[in-house]
C-alpha cells in the first residue's frame, strides 16, 4: 500500500495511532516507526484526553522534507502455537484487577468550550454561557480550569460510591435552589452593574441518587467585597498591577467603589432538590484549606445524610397529600356552591325572561288592536285620503314586529337549558324549594 508524507501526517492527527494502523494494515508500533523513519510528528495521549474534555491542544508541525511517497508494507500474520492440556494447566493466570476509573469524568466532556462561548462581561466577573443545560458549576474565566479539575474528582469520587451524577431530566419536576456566592454573607449585595448584576445558572440541577434520595450539588466561586478604582473608563482592582504601577498624576481624575468581585476559592453545595424540602450542606475553600483534599470527607458526609433526608422526603410527602387533600376538598365545595349560584340564577333569569316575553306579547296585542281599529275606521273615508292612509297604515305594519305568540315562546330558554348542573340531585331540590 503506498501513501504520500503529508497524507500520513493529516491521518495520524485526524486519529490516534491504534484507530489509523488497523486501516493500513499494521500495528501501533510499526506505524509509530513508521512516522519516526519519515519525520512525521505525530500528538500524543495527552492531545487526545484534552481533546475529549473540550480543552486547547496543539498539533505538532510537520518538518520541511520531501513529499515522497511511503511503501506500506502489510504485517504478517503470526500463527499460535496450541498448547496442550497439559503445558495449559501449569500457565499461571494474571490476578483480576479492578478497573481504573477514568481519568476524565463523562458528564464533562465538552463543558470547558461551552462554558467560555459567553456573553460580554466584565474583567474579572462570572462567565456567563449561552448554554442552559449544563452542569451545575460557576466561576470566572480565572478559575475556570481549576473548577473543572475540582468538579472531576469530586463526581469521580461519587461514582466511585456508585452515584451516578448526571444532570436532572426535565420529567424529574426537581429544583435547583439559590445559589449564594458571597464568601462572607452580607445584608447588602454589590455584585455587577448598579449592584444588581444576575449571575448565570443551568436550567436544570445537576443530581446524583443514594437510592431512590435524590441530592442536588453545586459548585460555585464565592465573591469577595473588594476597592475597585475607576480609570481610563473601565473599573480595576485597587490591588491590581496597573493601578499600583500608575502614576499619581494618571489617577487625578479617578475614584474608587466597593463591588463583589470572584476571588478564586470555589464552594460545592448538596442541598435537597425535591420541592418544600429545605436541607443544604456547604463545604468552602479557605486561605489555609484547599476543596480538593475535602473532597472524600464530603462523600462520607453525603453518603451518611440519606437517612435524615430520606425523613425529611418522607415528611414532605405526607404534607403534600395533606395539602392536595384539602385542596381538592375546598374546590369541590366551591364547585358545589358555584354550581348552587348558577342554578339559582338560571331560575331568576328564565322566569326575568319569561315576564318580559309576557309583557311585550301585551304590547303587541295593543298594536294589533290600534291597526285593527284604524283599518275599520278606513272603511268610511273615501277618495284620495283613503288611498294616502291605506299606503301610510300597510308601512307602519311591516315596521312592527309579529305577534305571533309561539314566536314570543319559541325564544323563552328554561332553566335547565341556561344551565347543566354537576350535582342534579341537589339543583333538583333547590329548584323546587325556590318554586315552593
Amino acid at each position: 500500500m503506498q501513501i504520500t508524507r503529508f497524507e500520513l501526517y493529516k491521518r495520524v492527527c485526524d486519529r490516534p495511532l491504534s484507530k489509523v494502523a488497523p486501516g493500513l494494515g499494521i500495528s501501533g508500533t510499526q506505524l509509530a516507526a513508521l512516522c519516526k523513519r519519515y519525520q512525521i510528528p505525530y500528538p500524543g495521549s495527552g492531545y487526545w484526553t484534552r481533546k475529549s474534555l473540550g480543552l486547547p491542544a496543539e498539533l505538532p508541525m510537520l518538518p520541511d522534507a520531501p513529499d515522497e511517497t511511503i511503501e506500506v508494507t502489510l504485517s504478517a500474520v503470526k500463527t499460535r502455537k496450541m498448547r496442550t492440556p497439559e503445558e495449559g494447566s501449569g500457565r499461571k493466570t494474571r490476578p483480576i484487577e479492578k478497573p481504573r476509573r477514568p481519568a476524565h469524568h463523562p458528564l464533562l466532556y465538552g463543558v470547558e468550550e461551552h462554558l467560555r462561548n459567553t456573553r460580554d462581561v466584565k474583567y474579572g466577573e462570572f462567565l456567563r454561557p449561552y448554554k442552559r443545560i449544563l452542569p451545575d458549576l460557576i466561576s470566572s474565566e480565572a478559575a475556570l480550569l481549576r473548577a473543572l479539575s475540582i468538579a472531576n474528582d469530586l463526581y469521580l469520587a461519587l461514582d466511585e460510591q456508585g452515584y451516578r451524577v448526571h444532570i436532572a431530566q426535565a420529567a424529574d419536576n426537581l429544583h435547583r435552589i439559590h445559589v449564594k456566592e458571597q464568601e462572607v454573607e452580607r445584608k447588602d449585595r454589590l455584585y455587577g452593574r448598579y449592584y444588581s448584576g444576575s449571575i448565570w445558572a443551568p436550567d436544570r440541577p445537576t443530581i446524583f441518587y443514594i437510592d431512590t434520595v435524590p441530592i442536588g450539588l453545586a459548585l460555585t466561586e464565592m465573591t469577595e467585597r473588594v476597592t475597585l478604582r475607576y480609570l481610563n473608563g473601565e473599573y480595576y482592582r485597587e490591588d491590581s498591577k496597573l493601578i499600583r504601577s500608575a502614576k499619581p498624576w494618571q489617577l487625578t481624575h479617578s475614584w474608587t467603589t466597593e463591588q463583589d468581585m470572584p476571588c478564586g476559592r470555589l464552594r460545592v453545595v448538596a442541598y435537597s432538590p425535591k420541592k418544600g424540602v429545605d436541607w443544604s450542606m456547604s463545604w468552602q475553600e479557605t486561605e489555609q484549606q484547599l476543596l480538593g483534599p475535602q473532597i472524600p470527607r464530603i462523600v462520607e458526609t453525603l453518603s451518611a445524610s440519606k437517612k435524615d433526608l430520606r425523613r425529611l422526603m418522607d415528611a414532605e410527602d405526607a404534607a403534600e397529600a395533606k395539602r392536595k387533600k384539602e385542596w381538592q376538598e375546598q374546590w369541590e365545595r366551591y364547585e358545589r356552591q358555584e354550581d348552587a349560584r348558577k342554578t339559582v340564577q338560571a331560575l331568576t333569569d328564565s322566569r326575568q325572561q319569561l315576564a318580559e316575553i309576557i309583557e311585550s306579547w301585551g304590547r303587541a296585542i295593543t298594536v294589533e288592536r290600534f291597526f285593527a281599529d284604524a283599518e275599520e275606521r278606513l272603511k268610511s273615508t273615501n277618495g284620495e285620503r283613503r288611498q294616502r292612509l291605506e299606503e301610510r297604515l300597510t308601512l307602519a305594519r311591516a315596521m312592527m314586529q309579529g305577534i305571533d305568540p309561539l314566536d314570543f315562546i319559541e325564544s323563552w330558554l328554561a332553566p335547565e337549558e341556561r344551565h347543566h348542573s354537576k350535582f342534579p340531585e341537589e339543583a333538583s331540590a333547590q329548584l323546587n324549594n325556590r318554586r315552593a
